[in-house]
């Protein structure tokens, strides 16, 4: 092989600990086939090869409090279509996976930023948090991005490993290969150039 680049690869998939599998069975209303760790519901789509590598950006948005995570929060002119567009808020960081703290009260997305990444035409939105809506809200939402063709990869980590190296990296997505399941668990590889 000839000289060139050499590439840093960052797991951004989250390390399931048997005490966290404990926390989420108790902690998770409904148990679904799928749903554990670094995962994307399905809503009856089928994932599309070409997904698995794709350009990508982390967006920081770990500034903002209380609120909704909203369109004036982020550089959408960054945003490309058929990217991989992580959300970094280091919440993940800050409420351990599995506890009822971190299913009900994650981050969120506004509607308008959703809307706004499906009229780019993102591939993938990835979250360090739980989903980009909660409660109800949830499935619906999911249900209108994959409609859309956009999947939603809940509960990534070390985000922030990427955004030191400039947030710009290449998004290696692995789901499992299942069937007639609800979620698919999936390993997420950041490729980036150190």
């Amino acid at each position: 092989m000839g000289k060139g680049v050499l590439w840093m690869l960052i797991d951004i998939t989250l390390k399931l600990t048997p005490e966290m599998l404990q926390d989420e069975k108790g902690n998770v209303s409904k148990s679904l086939v799928g749903h554990t760790g670094t995962h994307f519901d399905v809503m009856d789509k089928e994932f599309p090869l070409e997904y698995i590598e794709r350009d990508g950006l982390v967006l920081d948005v770990s500034g903002v409090g209380e609120r909704d995570i909203d369109v004036t929060d982020v550089d959408l002119n960054a945003v490309e279509k058929d990217m991989f567009v992580a959300f970094y808020t280091g919440y993940i960081a800050k409420e351990r996976y599995g506890t009822r703290t971190y299913f009900a009260q994650h981050p969120q997305l506004s509607l308008a930023l959703i809307d706004a990444l499906l009229d780019k035409g993102v591939s993938i939105i990835g979250l360090d948090f739980a989903g980009v809506r909660r409660g109800v809200e949830h499935v619906p939402t999911d249900r209108r991005c994959a409609d859309k063709g956009v999947f939603v990869i809940e509960n990534l980590c070390d985000l922030d490993k990427v955004l030191e190296i400039g947030g710009r990296f290449t998004a290696h997505t692995y789901p499992l290969n299942c069937t007639g399941v609800t979620g698919l668990p999936c390993r997420v590889i950041a490729k980036v150039a150190p």
